[in-house]
């Protein structure tokens, strides 16, 4: 992606200035998660890559980065999952079916999907990580041949915190998935493992020269899973985070996302650990 710096006036325009959008689909997955489609005008599609964002904004209220939850080969529309945390997101929650939504981007450094083929993808998703890494899972069962296995470890706190419950049936019912979850404290519904997502690392047989995994959660998460698959012995290069927790404006102006030279809405918010772990405070 081009740095401010290097664009033309009108891209400039063009960053700056959001499309109407109108939502086609909306739906609450969770009490606090909400989903939607939305539909491009005039049938363009957005453009982006797995691991990309948007700024999503309504008028008079504010703006905000979000990642887009749906794969690139989805043609005319796509997908948010948005979490109702603050002023913009609690009035989003009352958008539906016919309304519009300002959409600036797609913005950032997503997945280097063409190093990726081929590879074992292994993704790690903690609570509401799995929004993004769903656009990555998506992309990689559109074109199942071009890659190897799909191991999907998912986590949240408790059950009823689970994202996207109906995909992850289809998911666990596919021969080439492999998909294990885990949540931090069972209720009287749950049968699955219980603990926080490291706990299903260990038990992974994992080809070290062809697995990338792709991690996104919560703080706390990526320095103990990183620990984790160090100690199965998979290599810096070989592993992916998000740190998009830390954006603000999208375009590297505001500086909110800086650390230490890197911006981590251009540069990022996909960064190869490898790139990134001299940067004590990235993690």
């Amino acid at each position: 992606m081009k740095r401010i710096q290097d664009v033309s006036e009108e891209e400039i325009k063009d960053l700056y200035y959001p499309t109407m959008c109108k939502v086609t689909k909306a739906r609450q997955i969770t009490s606090m998660e909400k989903w939607y489609e939305l539909e491009m005008p005039a049938s363009q599609d957005l453009g982006h890559g797995p691991g990309q964002f948007v700024e999503v904004s309504a008028f008079g209220i504010g703006e905000a980065p979000i990642s887009i939850s749906s794969s690139p080969s989805q043609k005319g529309s796509f997908e948010l999952c948005i979490r109702q945390v603050g002023t913009l997101t609690n009035v989003l929650k009352n958008y539906g079916e016919g309304d519009s939504i300002g959409i600036r981007g797609p913005f950032g450094t997503g997945y280097p999907m063409e190093s990726l083929l081929g590879k074992d993808i292994l993704i790690i998703a903690g609570g509401i990580g799995l929004v993004p890494l769903r656009s990555l899972i998506h992309y990689v069962l559109d074109k199942r041949e071009e890659f190897g296995r799909l191991i999907i470890l998912y986590g949240a706190k408790n059950p009823s915190e689970l994202l996207f419950k109906e995909e992850l049936s289809d998911w666990e019912a596919r021969d080439d998935v492999e998909l294990h979850l885990t949540v931090d404290q069972a209720d009287d519904t749950w049968t699955g493992n219980t603990g926080v997502i490291t706990t299903l690392i260990p038990e992974l047989d994992l080809n070290l020269n062809m697995t990338i995994a792709a991690i996104t959660g919560p703080p706390i998460m990526y320095k103990f899973v990183i620990m984790s698959l160090k100690s199965k012995q998979l290599q810096d290069d070989h592993i992916y985070v998000s740190l998009e927790r830390r954006m603000k404006c999208g375009v590297g102006k505001c500086g909110h996302c800086q650390i230490n030279g890197v911006y981590c809405c251009q540069d990022g918010p996909v960064f190869n650990y490898s790139d990134i772990k001299p940067l004590r405070e990235a993690l």
